[in-house]
């Protein structure tokens, strides 16, 4: 009889978890709610996912997305904050609770949170930058009559690879004061450096309560994006040539589904901009009461996630269409991939 050892491991692991010291719990359910949505909505809705969605045939491309949000995103978000609400630990000894063998597997996904934090901080460091940049008149990216500009700037939307925007400019050559390649360092930016400095402290009176300040932190963080976002879709919508960008993104090019490329780009996307397997969110529903409903919030995060991605997509492909207007060129032949070198020379690149 091979049950007396089963069960005597249950019991044990029960009264493991039971003996655990007490762990803060969020004050209000909706918080955790906002603290996910938060987490999972981020860059790769914004950016990656208009991106392939042109790459990918417009509106075919939510066929394989939804498909794999339903498929695998909710499954494997559902399986991951009940491991985390169950065990009401971090990543490391809730999955080495699981099993003793996936503790590794835990602490890789801290090694991945660690990383995509850092970098996701220097993105704030842009934005804040951008932020100060703004109060200047006039905006520093508005035209080529600066120190940093090329002979190949233009004041104007362009889709040549040999001249590059005003805009383009102020980015690579005025904020990043980017070189010519990894050969040539270049020099420390201080303004940057410090600007980083302000947003780690940022990111430290956010969370240095733990929850109790970070569910608190959450209403403004989660909600404040999409006043942005409905805001500039307004704005979009009004421009000459947002229609047709618009019926880029909603009009399916079907023969892409036979692409296997698509389907693995949908499912790519579902991992990164849920953040399944990153540890974030099994992280924050450990903090929730055992017996809240996991998959409510399950199906509250990721749906809303992958609303925001559409969101961001008629943002976007309005923006999209302005830009074709203004070059008088299809929105399919726009140089969406298309980096300039400082001396002209074009490349290509995300």
């Amino acid at each position: 009889m091979e049950s007396g050892p089963i069960q005597a491991t249950v019991v044990k692991q029960k009264a493991d978890l039971d003996q655990q010291p007490s762990r803060p719990t969020w004050s209000r359910q909706i918080e955790f709610t906002l603290a996910g949505i938060g987490c999972a909505v981020g860059l790769g809705n914004v950016w990656r996912f208009p991106y392939l969605c042109y790459r990918s045939g417009g509106g075919a491309f939510l066929i394989p997305y939804l498909l794999m949000l339903f498929v695998l995103g909710i499954p494997l978000l559902y399986m991951e904050l009940t491991v985390g609400q169950y065990t009401r630990r971090g990543p490391v000894h809730a999955l080495a609770t699981v099993c003793p063998l996936f503790k590794g597997v835990g602490m890789a996904s801290v090694a991945i949170s660690f990383i995509m934090c850092t970098y996701y901080n220097v993105v704030i460091t842009w934005a804040l930058y951008y932020l100060f940049s703004s109060f200047q008149n006039p905006l520093p990216w508005q035209n080529c009559n600066n120190t940093w500009n090329t002979p190949n700037c233009t004041s104007q939307a362009t889709n040549s690879s040999y001249s590059s925007t005003a805009s383009q400019e102020f980015f690579r050559y005025r904020m990043l004061q980017q070189t010519s390649g990894v050969e040539e360092a270049g020099v420390l930016q201080w303004e940057l450096f410090l600007i980083l400095i302000l947003a780690w402290i940022l990111i430290y009176f956010c969370i240095f309560k733990g929850v109790k300040s970070t569910g608190k932190v959450v209403y403004f963080t989660a909600l404040f994006p999409y006043f942005i976002l409905i805001a500039l879709l307004v704005n979009n919508a009004q421009l000459p040539g947002a229609l047709e960008g618009i019926k880029f993104f909603i009009v399916p090019v079907w023969k892409e589904l036979l692409s296997i490329e698509v389907w693995v780009n949908a499912a790519a996307q579902i991992f990164n901009s849920i953040g399944i397997g990153f540890g974030s969110l099994l992280a924050m529903s450990s903090y929730n009461a055992f017996n809240n409903n996991v998959l409510k919030d399950t199906l509250t995060i990721s749906i809303i996630n992958s609303l925001t991605s559409i969101l961001a997509g008629f943002v976007i492909f309005s923006a999209f269409g302005y830009m074709s207007h203004l070059q008088g060129i299809s929105v399919s032949n726009l140089a969406v991939d298309a980096q300039v070198g400082r001396n002209g020379d074009p490349n290509t690149g995300l």
